[in-house]
C-alpha cells in the first residue's frame, strides 16, 4: 500500500494513503465544486459608515479601515498616534542577543536547530504554505506559520540566526496578514472584526505602545490601555493571566531558569494610551476567541517579551468581533480612596462575569 506521512496544521502526524480503483468500477463523474473560505472582498470606499480608509496610514501591510454607524455625526478613532512597532524609551536598555541558530534556509528542515531546542526541541509554528527550497525563496516571500500549541514563551529566530528572513520561526516579525476593520459599537466603544477567515493558532497582531516601567504608571486609573508584561507570573501561576496550556517540560525549565524573579510583580508594561496599533481597539470578552502569547526574538529577557494576540478558534469573517480576556481579578482594582473600583462587562458571552473587574 502506498502511503506517506506529514505534519498536519496542529502539529500531529497525518497519514495519507493512495486509493486504487477496482476493475469494473464505473467512471468517476462529479459536478463542479467551488471552494470558498468565506473571505469578504469589498472595496474600502464602499464600506457603510466609513470614517477612515486606513488608521495605520500605510504602516501596516494591509490597510485598516474604520467605520462608524453609531455616532451622529460619525467620527473616526482619535486621541492616539498609530505605531506598528513598540516604542522604547532611551532609559530602558534592551539586552543584545548573543546566540542564534546556524540553519540554512528554513529552520523547519533542520533537526539540530538551536531555536527549536529553546522551544522544547520542536519548532512552535507549522507552516501555512508549501515549503520552498532556499534557492526559490526571494525577498518578497513570507513563510507565515500558525502556532501549534500555546506556550509559556515562544523563542523565535532573531538577528543572530543564519536562517532566511522568510523562516517560519520568524512569523511574529512578518507584520499584519489579515484584513481587519475597526468599527464603533453601542456599548463598548471601538472594536475589531476580520474580513478573512482566521484559523486557530494564527498570529493576529502585536500589542504595541510605549514600553514603561510599572512604577511609572501606578495609580493611573484613567488609562485603560496598560498591558503588564507578566510572562514570569503566568509561568508561576501568580496574579497574572491564567497559566496558558502547553508543554509541561517547557514550563518547568522556564520556571527553574527564572524562579528567583517569578514571585516579583511585573517590572515592565506597555502603555497604548497615546501611542499604539490596532490591538488597542480589541475588546475584552469572558469567552474570547484570542489568547495572549509571549514571544522572544531579538533578545532572551523574558521580562521584556513581545506580546502577541493569537487566534484560539476558527474566526469567521464579520460574524464576531476579535476579543481576548483582559485577565483582571475580581475586586483587583483599588482607587486612590482605597475603595474597590468596579467596571461592568458588556461582552455578551453566555458565561459573562458581568464585571471586567
Amino acid at each position: 500500500v502506498d502511503c506517506l506521512s506529514e505534519k498536519g496544521v496542529r502539529g500531529h502526524l497525518v497519514f495519507k494513503f493512495r486509493l486504487k480503483r477496482l476493475e469494473g468500477q464505473p467512471p468517476l463523474t462529479t459536478s463542479r465544486v467551488l471552494f470558498n473560505r468565506g473571505d469578504v472582498h469589498m472595496p474600502i470606499s464602499e464600506l457603510p459608515g466609513l470614517v477612515c480608509r486606513d488608521i495605520s496610514y500605510g504602516q501596516e501591510n494591509i490597510p485598516i479601515p474604520a467605520t462608524n454607524l453609531v455616532d451622529n455625526p460619525p467620527v473616526p478613532p482619535s486621541g492616539f498616534v498609530y505605531s506598528k512597532s513598540l516604542q522604547i524609551p532611551e532609559y530602558i536598555k534592551i539586552p543584545a542577543d548573543s546566540i542564534g541558530c546556524n540553519c540554512k534556509g528554513d529552520c523547519s528542515s533542520s533537526t539540530h536547530c538551536l531555536c527549536a531546542v529553546h522551544n522544547g526541541s520542536d519548532l512552535p509554528y507549522v507552516s501555512r504554505q508549501k515549503k520552498l527550497s532556499a534557492k526559490h525563496v526571494d525577498s518578497t516571500h513570507k513563510n507565515i506559520g500558525r502556532l501549534v500549541e500555546p506556550k509559556a514563551v515562544v523563542f523565535e529566530c532573531g538577528a543572530n540566526c543564519s536562517c532566511h528572513c522568510s523562516c517560519v520561526n520568524r512569523t511574529s516579525q512578518q507584520g499584519l496578514q489579515y484584513h481587519l476593520e475597526v468599527f464603533k459599537t453601542e456599548l463598548k466603544g471601538w472594536a475589531v472584526r476580520t474580513w478573512d477567515t482566521i484559523l486557530p493558532g494564527a498570529l493576529i497582531c502585536e500589542y504595541t505602545g510605549v514600553l514603561r516601567r510599572n512604577a511609572e504608571v501606578e495609580g493611573l486609573l484613567d488609562n485603560n490601555y496598560i498591558f503588564d508584561i507578566d510572562c514570569l507570573q503566568t509561568i508561576k501561576g501568580l496574579d497574572g493571566r491564567k497559566q496558558r496550556s502547553g508543554s509541561e517540560l517547557h514550563m518547568a525549565s522556564l520556571q527553574d531558569e527564572h524562579d528567583s524573579e517569578a514571585s516579583q510583580a511585573p517590572e515592565y508594561c506597555i502603555d497604548a494610551g497615546s501611542i499604539g496599533n490596532i490591538a488597542r481597539f480589541i475588546n475584552h470578552s469572558c469567552q474570547p476567541n484570542l489568547f495572549i502569547q509571549c514571544i522572544l526574538s531579538s533578545h532572551r529577557d523574558i521580562k521584556l517579551a513581545k506580546i502577541m494576540l493569537v487566534a484560539a478558534d476558527t474566526i469567521p469573517p464579520l460574524q464576531q468581533e476579535l476579543s481576548y480576556d483582559y485577565g483582571y481579578g475580581m475586586d483587583s482594582v483599588i482607587g486612590p480612596d482605597g475603595n474597590v473600583v468596579k467596571l461592568a462587562c458588556h461582552c455578551g458571552a453566555s458565561d459573562c462575569r458581568k464585571r471586567l473587574y
